[in-house]
This record gives C-alpha cells, structure tokens and sequence, in this order.
C-alpha cells in the first residue's frame, strides 16, 4: 500500500483529501504545520508528499527543500507563473492551483508515483551507441561523455526512454517542463539543435530524427 502525505492545515481539504484518497486504496499521513510536517517526515517516509504553501510556523516553500527522494505535489490558491516555476526549480514534481479536481489530482499522483518507480527500477538506459545514467544524468555516446545542458539531458532522457516514439512538441515541452522549466516552444527548436550537433560531433552519426510538424524521436541506428 502507497502512502501519501497531506500537509496543509486547511482541516476541511485534508478531511476531504484523506477521504479520497483511503477510497483509492493509499494509507494517509497528516501534518497541520511546517515544523510539524519537518518532525512527520523525520519519523516516517511517505511515497509522495501533498504540500500546501500557506502553512502556520515554516511555509511550504520552505519545508519543500527539507524533502528529500519524494515526490511532491504542491497544491495552492497561488497562480501566478513565477511561483510554479521557482517551485519546480526548488524540487517540486507538479503544481496544482487550487480549487482542483480530485480526479486530475488522482490521476497526477498515479504519475508520480509510477514516474517513481520506474526511476527507482532503472537508474541505466542504453539506446545503441548512447548510454544514460540516471543516478550521474550523464549522458555518453560509445563510451565517451557528451557535456549537456540541463534542457538537453531532459530532453535525450525522455527520447532514449521511448527510443521507438515520436515524441510531439507539445508532448516534449511538457514532459520536460518539471526539469526544465525554462524551456518554451520557442526555444525548443535550438535546444534539438544544440544537441543533435553535440552527439553528432563524437561519432559523425546524427542520432535526433526531425518529424516535420509533430516533434522528435531517436534515429534508428544502423547496426
């Protein structure tokens, strides 16, 4: 059984969350408060964490630091852009603004959690002549270390992860946006680029395949 934790001192949403969530089978963890969410997580290690921002004693952006090799969703009444993308720089996995559906939080959480395992079951990918190391985000063509951007690593990640799929813009973009999101449709184009030309410069072998007007995937590679 997963265990979530529901950090937010709002007692009707915690009522309401907990009861949702014991419905979909998990088993539930409570804090009201920062401090008190900091000595919860001390005693016990949740598979994923529900954070509020607005919290009495510590807020939530600064217990999120505190939470370490678990996936959190913050879920708050704040909307503005900046906030989400210092949240998701700062560590976090999603941001839901509030007030949300229970069913796309459900369905949030089943990703982070499958996301979850799938990066504690495979910490290696090897895709022909590249390899891609997880615990390092190290990326290597024939055994040599190409040095990437952090928008590049996510970006030949998520391809090498599904090495037969063409991945569509819209698709990348958003996928890539909990790493990275600095990244936009705008600059995407040159991040490809920059990174095509980065594998390509070891081997001569162009390993990004350009789908014209939907997105990307890996080059088959000839064996």
């Amino acid at each position: 059984m997963k265990t979530i934790a529901i950090i937010d001192d709002d007692i009707h949403i915690g009522d309401m969350l907990t009861e949702v969530l014991t419905e979909e089978g998990y088993e539930v963890l409570r804090a009201y408060s920062g401090t008190e969410a900091l000595y919860l997580l001390s005693q016990k290690k949740p598979d994923l964490v529900l954070l509020d921002l607005m919290l009495p004693g510590l807020s939530g952006e600064e217990v999120l630091p505190h939470i370490e090799n678990i996936p959190v969703i913050v879920i708050s009444a704040k909307v503005d852009v900046q906030d989400k993308v210092n949240l998701l720089m700062s560590g976090a996995a999603d941001y839901m603004t509030k007030p949300f559906d229970t069913k796309e939080l459900l369905a949030r959480i089943s990703v982070q959690l499958r996301k979850s395992e799938m990066q504690g079951n495979v910490e290696a990918i090897s895709v022909g002549d590249l390899s891609l190391d997880k615990m390092a985000q190290t990326v290597a063509v024939n055994g040599q270390e190409v040095k990437l951007t952090r928008t590049e690593y996510a970006i030949i990640k998520l391809l090498m992860e599904n090495p037969k799929q063409v991945i569509a813009k819209s698709i990348l973009l958003e996928r890539i946006s909990m790493d990275t999101p600095d990244c936009t449709e705008r600059s995407l184009k040159q991040h490809v680029s920059n990174l095509r030309k980065k594998l390509q410069d070891v081997t001569g072998i162009d390993y990004i395949e350009t789908i014209w007007g939907i997105g990307f995937k890996l080059a088959e590679q000839k064996s």
